[in-house]
């Protein structure tokens, strides 16, 4: 865990965010696990795709995981290119909205 991440009561891993406040947890760990199964994210993939929900940009990613900005970039265009969606928001509107259904059990984790 680095200085910029906090420890969820759920076990996860949240990344802190602005000085003004941190970004709000969409999704639990539970969620996480079942997108990454349904979608076949690699773990890197995940956390990217964790932090992009959470309104970060390549750049704040990047430096939060200690790699390039276009290593970023190539891997969220992984994940649009796995979830079928070309663009940001509709991934988040594709993970709140699975999530959401998974929660209601119309889902089998």
């Amino acid at each position: 865990m680095t200085p910029s991440e906090d420890f969820q009561s759920d076990g996860s891993v949240r990344a802190a965010g602005p000085d003004w406040g941190q970004s709000p947890m969409l999704l639990d760990q539970k969620q996480w696990s079942y997108l990454s199964r349904r979608y076949d994210l690699t773990p890197r993939e995940v956390q990217i795709a964790e932090l992009v929900c959470q309104g970060l940009r390549h750049g704040s990613i990047a430096g939060q995981l200690s790699i390039q900005p276009g290593t970023v970039k190539t891997h969220i265009r992984n994940i649009y290119r796995k979830v079928k969606v070309r663009n940001k928001m509709n991934m988040l509107l594709r993970f709140v909205s699975e999530a959401q259904g998974l929660s209601e059990g119309q889902i089998a984790p």
